[in-house]
């Protein structure tokens, strides 16, 4: 039974990282060229305040394909001092 759980765990655990890694970077939002319904892309055009970077989500599906919205996030990185 333990191994069962600590493969199960394992599995958890890299889908996890997985998800936490599809976060893509682009320099403009015209580079997004397929978003898919729930896809987050962060572009770096420099539209939002310092220390943070906007996120484009694939919100809703429409008739037209996937609607986006964006907003400012905070941006993950490594810490200065």
């Amino acid at each position: 039974m333990s191994l069962r759980h600590a493969t199960c765990l394992s599995l958890l655990i890299s889908i996890a990282l997985a998800a936490a890694a599809n976060a893509a970077t682009v320099g403009r939002e015209q580079d997004i060229v397929d978003l898919k319904l729930g896809q987050r892309v962060l572009v770096d055009d420099g539209t939002c305040p310092a220390g943070q970077v906007k996120e484009v989500r694939g919100a809703k599906m429409t008739d037209k394909g996937v609607s986006r919205t964006s907003s400012c996030v905070a941006r993950h990185g490594p810490k200065t001092k």
